[in-house]
């Protein structure tokens, strides 16, 4: 994402349809603004529908042309959500200019009860798609739309994290129910793993109860089955087909594996996650992170409330992880070295503070090191096997 800072004269706009459309899974509200009319208009169609919403831009058009004597330019948006991109990617492919806006970016009312309706929120995505066309600076952020084989590239990632979450969720519930008993828990995850199980014993001497073994064979099957969905993504990695996107963003996760301290696992949710993108500077690559300050002044109150955390939350929680992997595996980094300093005899806080801070440099490090091919000072590469 990224803040609107191009200056846009509002007389190139003066024939220009607006549109935002307000998005959810039941209904579609639809505001328009027409260059022949002075007040907004507003239509309901079936949520998904997207050949009724091409059919209705096509004829205000028409009728715009008929009352300007020339055809009109045409210029919609809609809030990223759960949707995603594939209607951008149909206006687009319609002709119509579009753009995704960040709804985190868009100013509300700050009363204590604020007033909320789809006509409303309609209301001001079009307001704020002018302002952001006249140029004004930072009224909204707009979203980097990928390209489709870019999204698709990083499906096996993402699955891959929630597999890890499930097969964590399955070994703990395994582990409690045998905490209640008093018995070894052993490895859950092996799959000779029940046959053990049959031969342990609580402190009575007995076995495990019916009902309570029937649950642990229920949560050890769903636990085999994230196992071997495991195994076959990683297998999958190696064996996919290389699309122009997915080929880019291999290359880069390659390079990033060529530093000691970064796995596949790491540099594949990096790459597909957040390098995947092309950065401007270094705030932007901050800021998607969410690792930006949040700083609070105002006459003479000034404290600091921490991240933004705006950014991408699991390119977030890779970096923070990576930040400690980094102290240990890369010791003589200025990264490292910095952060010893800093924190030399400081408390847990300000080690947390500092271990932010030094996720920052790393991530912003790593782009440069992308980008530019330079090694972050006092970093090793991993020995390349001959």
């Amino acid at each position: 994402m990224q803040a609107s800072t191009i200056a846009t004269p509002t007389a190139g706009h003066c024939g220009t349809i607006f549109v935002a459309i307000e998005l959810s899974q039941k209904t579609w509200l639809v505001t328009l603004h027409s260059p022949d009319r002075g007040k907004m208009s507003r239509h309901k169609l079936e949520g998904g529908n997207h050949a009724e919403l091409l059919a209705l831009i096509d004829r205000e058009r028409t009728r715009a042309a008929r009352a300007l004597g020339g055809v009109p330019a045409l210029v919609s948006c809609y809030e990223a959500g759960y949707d995603g991109f594939w209607l951008h990617r149909l206006l687009l492919a319609a002709g119509i200019t579009n753009y995704v806006f960040d709804p985190a970016s868009i100013a509300v009312d700050q009363r204590a009860r604020r007033v909320k309706t789809d006509r409303i929120d309609g209301e001001k995505m079009l307001r704020t798609l002018m302002a952001y066309l006249r140029g004004e600076p930072r009224v909204v952020r707009i979203v980097r739309v990928p390209a489709a084989e870019q999204e698709d590239a990083r499906r096996a990632s993402r699955e891959r994290d929630r597999l890890v979450k499930e097969q964590t969720a399955h070994t703990n519930r395994i582990k409690a129910l045998l905490r209640l008993l008093g018995m070894a828990v052993g490895n859950p995850r092996r799959r000779d793993w029940l046959s053990w199980l049959a031969t342990q014993r609580d402190w009575q001497g007995q076995a495990v109860p019916l009902q309570m073994l029937s649950e642990i064979r229920h949560e050890h099957a769903r636990l085999m089955l994230v196992r071997e969905r495991l195994d076959e993504l990683a297998k999958a990695a190696a064996q996919a087909d290389a699309t122009p996107a997915a080929a880019q963003m291999t290359k880069r996760s390659d390079l990033l594996l060529r530093l000691k301290c970064l796995g596949p696992a790491f540099a594949t949710t990096l790459t597909n996650e957040v390098f995947y993108k092309d950065f401007r500077n270094r705030r932007e690559v901050a800021s998607y992170f969410g690792l930006t300050p949040s700083p609070w002044q105002s006459g003479g109150i000034d404290r600091d409330q921490g991240i933004s955390k705006a950014g991408n939350p699991r390119a977030r929680c890779a970096a923070i992880e990576l930040a400690w992997l980094w102290l240990r595996h890369q010791p003589d980094s200025k990264l490292t070295l910095e952060y010893r300093k800093r924190t030399l005899d400081a408390s847990k806080r300000i080690k947390r503070v500092a271990i932010v801070a030094l996720a920052r440099k790393l991530m912003v490090a790593l782009w440069r090191y992308l980008t530019t091919g330079l090694v972050p000072d006092g970093a090793v590469l991993k020995a390349v096997k001959v």
